[in-house]
């Protein structure tokens, strides 16, 4: 394994660091390796459009037509 070194980093982050890393039952070196995991190795997720986008056309737009008559009520509990 590769040891990474950061400079730099603003005292309030570091602070953040601790904190999450204690929330979690760790050392800060290990949430730092799981933040950066989770950063780097998760699949990007994918907003609404692209989800849609992916839907294969099948079926027809009249299949989610509505009924024109409505003067009558729906019994939808009948």
């Amino acid at each position: 394994m590769a040891d990474l070194l950061v400079r730099g980093v603003d005292d309030g982050l570091v602070q953040a660091l601790k904190k999450r890393a204690g929330a979690h039952g760790r050392s800060a070196e290990a949430e730092h390796r799981a933040i950066l995991a989770t950063a780097l190795l998760t699949p990007p997720r994918r907003n609404l459009a692209e989800l849609l986008s992916a839907m294969p056309n099948v079926g027809r737009d009249t299949d989610f037509e509505r009924p024109v008559d409505t003067t009558e009520a729906l019994d939808v509990f009948g």
